[in-house]
Order: C-alpha cells, then structure tokens, then sequence
C-alpha cells in the first residue's frame, strides 16, 4: 500500500529553471532541483516531457535555475507554474539578465541563481533528467528564506502543476490512503456542531487548486477575512493561476 501523504513529508524547494536566449526563452516552476556533485559542482533538474522549456534546454544545452523566498510574488508562480510558454511569453515584463551561456536569468523574486550546461540527459519516463556542471552561480538576496513546497503547500494553499514530477492526482484510487481505524460516532457527533458555527466555506480552484477560505480572505487581493465568497467581486480572480472566480469549486 502507498500512502501518499508520506510523498508530501520529502523536503523541496520551489525554483524558476529557465532557459532559451535574447530572441526566445521560457521558464518553469521546479521543486526538483538538487545538486548531484561537489567536484565539478553539477546540478539536476527534472523536467517534463510536455513542458516547452525541456525543449529549449535541448536545444541550448545550458539553464539557469532561480532561487525563490517566502516572500516571491503570487504572481511569479501563477506565470510560471500554471501557464504555457507556448501560448504566451513568460519572460514579458519580467526582471531579467543573461548568462555566460546567453540563457535568460530570471532575478524577480530570487535570492540566488545558479546557471549550468548540460553534460547528461537522462530520460526517466514522463520526464527528463537534465544535469549540468556549474558555470556560474551568485546570491541575490542575503536576508530572505528560500521557499520550500511545504511553504507553498500550506501557507500560500497551492498544488504542484500537472506536470510536475511530484504532482498527485488524487481522482486516482491509489492516491487516496486507506483509512487506519473507524471513526468514532461520538466524535464524529461532538465536531459537527463545530463546523455550523464556524459558517466559513471553502472553495477550490479547479487549476491549481488554490484554496480560498472565507475565513481568512485575501488581504493582497483587498479581500477581507470573512467576506462571503458570494461578495466577492466577479472580477477577482484566483491570486496563484489567474483562474476565474466563476470556476472556483466549493468544497
């Protein structure tokens, strides 16, 4: 049996992995990025197969990799982790500078970046596994705390892309965990008069499945805590994807 909540107990960090030059780049969120060597230093990253940007690093044969903080704009990763660089520029309007290798270095919401050329691709599946020795490495930031995934998961209320390594889909019966023991009736009878007094509601979004919770709100978007999902004006969108207010899911 596999329980999935244990797959959220491994430690990541989130990073931008961009690559391309002055003409065409693109960019992704990766919680997959790790140093493999120390001599030489080299560092891998895992990319989807589906992903544009696994196309350019191909093509290039070098990346960069930005280091993200606690603090990174929600926009940053609504860009880079829910989008299409096919569709769109990911690098429009963004803070940028070159590399050594001529990739696009994504400094907006960075503490530290690092950039590599590939020596080895390593087709594991879905994905490929791109490592490459350092060229050139620099800290941006010395005060802010890099993000990790348990950062995101819980306080920013957010979910790996669908083409991230560690995305789960959890419609699928072996992402649901068995249950350990039955429930107790008495318990289960005592929370319930919790729950109605609470009044919140929660709804999902159905992209990159964003909780909203009407109990906290979304100061940064002007949205108090305790307004009423139904109060909220049509024009919000969700704060990490972009996704209409209208999609939203209530869960």
């Amino acid at each position: 049996m596999i329980d999935i909540e244990a797959l959220f107990k491994v430690s990541y960090g989130l990073y931008i992995v961009s690559s391309g030059d002055n003409s065409r780049g693109n960019g992704y969120i990766s919680n997959t990025v790790f140093q493999v060597t120390a001599a030489p230093p080299q560092f891998a990253t895992c990319c989807s197969k589906d992903n544009y940007t696994a196309e350019i690093i191909i093509k290039t044969g070098a990346f960069a990799v930005s280091v993200l903080h606690t603090e990174t704009p929600t926009e940053v990763f609504g860009r880079f982790g829910y989008k299409s660089g096919r569709d769109s520029d990911k690098l429009d309007g963004v803070e940028l500078m070159y590399g050594e290798s001529g990739v696009p270095i994504v400094t907006s919401g960075a503490i530290a970046f690092l950039e590599c050329k590939v020596v080895e691709t390593i087709d594991v599946g879905t994905h490929l596994l791109f490592i490459g020795e350092l060229i050139q490495s620099k800290v941006l930031d010395e005060q802010a705390e890099p993000i990790t995934y348990l950062h995101y998961r819980n306080v920013r209320k957010a979910v790996a892309p669908k083409n991230a390594p560690t995305y789960v889909d959890k419609s699928r019966p072996e992402s649901k965990p068995e249950s350990k023991s039955e429930p107790d009736p008495k318990s289960e009878t005592q929370s319930k008069p919790e729950e109605k007094t609470s009044g919140s509601k929660k709804y999902k979004c159905p992209a990159c499945g964003y909780i909203h919770d009407e109990s906290e709100g979304d100061p940064d978007s002007g949205l108090e805590p305790g307004t009423r999902f139904e109060d909220v004006p049509d024009s919000w969108v969700c704060p990490i994807c972009g996704t209409e207010k209208e999609d939203f899911i209530e869960i």
